[in-house]
């Protein structure tokens, strides 16, 4: 890092050497200086200090330290006294500035600031002025930038030397830093208060000074005679702006040198985020909407920009990093990663777009923590507007939150403010973290994906292609959620609460006493996104595309992204002990099994796994199925009864089975083969394997549509038979005939078996009874009666007056979000359309969708189906010809 020591005196150009007109190299931002030099004479009398300077001072003395570079500025900047008056530039305004400088010339034997010039030119009573003043606290100046940005003390200054020829002021500019960059021995408090780029207020500088005053650093220039810029002739307007301009890149250059970069993305995004044309053309349409000037509809685009930017800091990231260590190592038993050095051999010279799975507030946090300790820039995050909570809402957007409302419908200039927002960080390299899913699963399984954040990220890319694009999926795992109460409550249809800052402070205490298990976070394949635009965009050349052109390929795309992302991320699932005891046991209708048949159905999995692998990157837990249950007692998971012929272990109360769905949703999609097969054999003792392969195909888009699986019909087909070999080598399933492809058959009656069996097709079963709901209410109805609207809230009262009829179902039996699914891959695969009124029609195809079920499900429970599917109530136009739902 560069020192004062660094930088010879001699070396530095005049401003009278340059040409009328000429502004400083971009390369060399060095400060001119006069060809004559200041000196200062040691026996000058000292004025007397003013007495407010004398009191703070004593009361300041304490907490500060100066350390004056170069040692002896008199010396630095002088040969002789010739009587010359100096004043002294600071980059900013501020009392603390102002006694701190003071001090700093008494110790050197510098003249004082605070005492004025011969004939007080700046009408301030002092010798010093600064470039800017503080605007903490501030959330929007009063307008859009001016041109007269330059300090109106230096204008003043220079036109004292117009019109006194005798006049010659030197003019000295003065760094001050209290606290440098901190290095790894610094404490988080004083690496929260050390020195930045940021302009802050009075209490923030004052606890700086409190905990950092102790290694404040003044940095003395040399000086600038205001005669020889005066000399040059130039506009007195022109003058001042090239002064000023000088003056701000020495001190960018020096507080660049002494604390590292600007990466206060904050200020310097906002002002290029207003400065676009689509922004400004938004701002000149709300002026005409509102009916109001266009400085007023930018202070509305202002705002929005400030609501919305994160605000990066390296000193609240360190100190976060600090907090959170002993936080995770209290609540967690440990946090892994897998695969994060692929990400590192991949990401080179990628703009990284972070795309995880969203199932806790922790997400954020844990993502950012593990990328910041193992070496890796942390991204700027997109969260919702209701994060930003006093205190909370500050310390995210340092650690690069930035904030999204959860609307933007009807705001054109939010609209345009926040794309442009996200386009420059594209543009500007910045890596990206987002959730796809719009919100936090509320089930544990991946929600379908909101494509407005990727429309942005690719709109930001194709209006400037330039740095390629790399999307990294990434899948989190819990054993037990810290929001698992109020999933709970939303779930059972309370409404959600709104989050506070007092919720937040009175559940940290239960939080810190809580014990999570083992959190995993593994990373994906990544997926770039060029590769993605070769494949489904093929016309696109390379080159730009304007802000507002319309490519008919990129809806498609976008669409084919967003799928991608979401089955990658549950290519990298990870099996923990409690997605395993929530698969078996909440196949039972008392959530409880002998722990002999746990210990064997936990050991079926963990084989199943093995033999079929789903992914590489899929993680398994090297627990034996003993461990397993052992660490499921340990967490409160399990609840064990002593029983004379063996222990009982089994679910507490129905709330936490409610929980524990959560987690089998977790992996429900590793399974999926499995759980087909079984289910085929639930209520036949014999099939044969081309009718399990036959009716497999037809059932395998819906379930690819909901679960997000990876295969084509063909390698589902093939994955089918190679299950079915591995339940015949576990004794699940035999094969008894070679006819038609192979006839297999389960065991009779009630054995170990058949237990087993039915374990792993319970987790499936929930999912063909929803298809049938949507079919026997679509059928019941008939063709051109329901609207898909119409026909999602049927399926829903029929969903849960069959959990009201039947033992409770999973969560997500009754979610509209799964029948809206489905009877969207209905329309996509032609099997029912929407006519002239918008009336969904469909033909006897359907009947034999239909038939197929009834190999699925049992009599009873079609009957009951096809007893309690409701109709839609008829339009009154004839009296007393009014039909009512069956359901109610």
């Amino acid at each position: 890092m560069e020192t004062a020591s660094d930088e010879p005196v001699a070396a530095r150009p005049a401003v009278s050497a340059a040409p009328a007109g000429a502004e400083p190299p971009p390369s060399q931002p060095e400060l001119p200086m006069s060809a004559a030099t200041l000196a200062l004479r040691p026996a000058a009398p000292a004025a007397p200090r003013p007495w407010w300077a004398r009191l703070l001072g004593k009361l300041m003395a304490p907490w500060v330290s100066i350390s004056i570079e170069p040692k002896d500025p008199a010396e630095h900047v002088a040969e002789e006294w010739d009587g010359r008056p100096v004043c002294y530039v600071l980059e900013d305004y501020g009392l603390s500035n102002a006694l701190i400088l003071e001090r700093a010339c008494r110790e050197a034997g510098l003249p004082s600031p605070l005492q004025p010039l011969p004939g007080d030119p700046l009408g301030r009573k002092r010798a010093y002025v600064a470039l800017s003043r503080r605007h903490a606290g501030t959330l929007a100046p009063s307008g859009p930038p001016s041109s007269k940005t330059h300090s109106g003390s230096l204008a003043r200054l220079l036109q004292a030397h117009r019109a006194d020829p005798a006049l010659d002021v030197q003019l000295v500019p003065v760094s001050i830093f209290v606290g440098r960059a901190p290095d790894r021995t610094s404490g988080w408090f004083s690496v929260l208060f050390s020195e930045n780029w940021t302009l802050v207020g009075r209490f923030r500088r004052l606890l700086a000074i409190a905990l950092n005053g102790r290694h404040t650093t003044v940095r003395f220039a040399p000086p600038v005679s205001l005669r020889g810029i005066v000399a040059e002739g130039l506009e007195p307007e022109r003058t001042v702006r090239k002064l000023s301009r000088v003056l701000r890149t020495h001190f960018r250059r020096i507080r660049a040198a002494v604390i590292g970069p600007d990466l206060s993305t904050r200020r310097m995004l906002i002002d290029r985020v207003l400065a676009a044309d689509p922004v400004k053309d938004a701002i000149a349409d709300q002026a005409k909407r509102d009916n109001s000037s266009n400085a007023d509809a930018w202070k509305k685009a202002h705002a929005m920009a400030y609501e919305i930017a994160a605000d990066y800091s390296h000193p609240v990231v360190r100190s976060a990093s600090f907090l959170l260590t002993p936080v995770w190592n209290r609540i967690y038993r440990g946090v892994l990663v897998h695969h994060l050095d692929k990400l590192k051999q991949a990401a080179p010279g990628y703009e990284v777009v972070y795309v995880p799975s969203h199932r806790s507030h922790l997400d954020y946090l844990l993502l950012s923590y593990l990328l910041y300790t193992k070496g890796i820039v942390p991204p700027h995050i997109a969260a919702g507007i209701n994060l930003n909570l006093p205190v909370v809402g500050t310390i995210l957007r340092k650690g690069g939150a930035f904030f999204l409302r959860r609307s933007i419908r009807g705001s054109a200039l939010y609209s345009a403010v926040f794309s442009e927002y996200v386009a420059q960080l594209v543009a500007g390299g910045y890596s990206i973290e987002y959730f796809i899913e719009g919100g936090r699963s509320r089930t544990g399984r991946l929600l379908p994906p909101k494509g407005g954040m990727l429309v942005m990220t690719v709109r930001g890319f194709l209006r400037q292609p330039t740095r390629p694009v790399l999307f990294q999926p990434v899948y989190i795992g819990y054993e037990k959620l810290m929001e698992g109460n109020s999933y709970l409550d939303e779930l059972s249809g309370k409404p959600k609460e709104k989050e506070s800052i007092w919720q937040l402070l009175w559940g940290i205490p239960k939080v810190l006493r809580s014990n999570y298990g083992q959190v995993v976070v593994n990373f994906g394949e990544p997926i770039r996104l060029n590769d993605l635009l070769a494949e489904h965009a093929p016309q696109w050349t390379g080159q730009p595309i304007g802000e507002d052109d319309k490519p008919a390929w990129l809806s498609d795309t976008v669409d084919a992204l967003a799928e991608r992302i979401q089955v990658n991320v549950n290519r990298a699932a990870d099996v923990n002990p409690i997605n395993l005891l929530a698969l078996a046991l909440l196949s039972t209708p008392k959530h409880a099994m002998g722990e002999a048949d746990l210990l064997a159905q936990i050991a079926l999995s963990k084989t199943l796994l093995a033999e079929l692998p789903y992914s590489d990157r899929v993680t398994v837990t090297p627990h034996t199925p003993q461990e397993i249950v052992a660490h499921g007692e340990e967490i409160g998971v399990l609840e064990r009864v002593a029983h004379p012929l063996g222990d009982v272990l089994g679910v507490d109360g129905e709330d936490k089975a409610v929980l524990l769905s959560y987690f089998r949703n977790n992996v429900l999609h590793l399974f999926t083969a499995a759980s087909w097969i079984a289910c085929c054999f639930q209520h036949n003792r014999r099939m044969s394997l081309a009718g399990v392969l036959r009716l497999g195909r037809s059932v395998y888009p819906f379930l690819q549509a909901e679960l997000f699986l990876p295969w084509s019909e063909d390698e589902w087909a093939q994955r089918l038979t190679r299950t079915v070999e591995v339940f015949i080598r576990e004794g699940l399933l035999e094969r008894v005939s070679d006819d038609d492809g192979g006839i297999l058959a389960r065991n009779a009656g009630q054995t170990d078996e058949v237990f087993r069996l039915r374990a792993i097709g319970h987790s499936l079963q929930q999912a063909f009874e929803r298809y049938y709901i949507a079919i026997s209410v679509l059928v019941k109805n008939g063709p051109g009666t329901l609207s898909a609207g119409e026909l999602e809230s049927l399926c829903q009262l029929a969903a849960q007056r069959l959990s009201l009829l039947y033992a409770p179902a999973a969560p997500e039996f009754f979610d509209k979000t799964l029948f809206r699914g489905f009877i969207q891959k209905l329309r996509e695969l032609k099997l029912v359309w929407p006519d002239s009124e918008s009336k969904l029609a469909f033909d006897q195809r359907l009947d034999a969708w239909a038939k197929d079920a009834k190999v699925i499900l049992g009599r009873e429970l079609r009957h009951t189906i096809e007893k309690i599917s409701p109709e839609m109530a008829a339009k009154p136009e004839p009296e007393g010809a009014e039909k009512t739902a069956a359901s109610s």
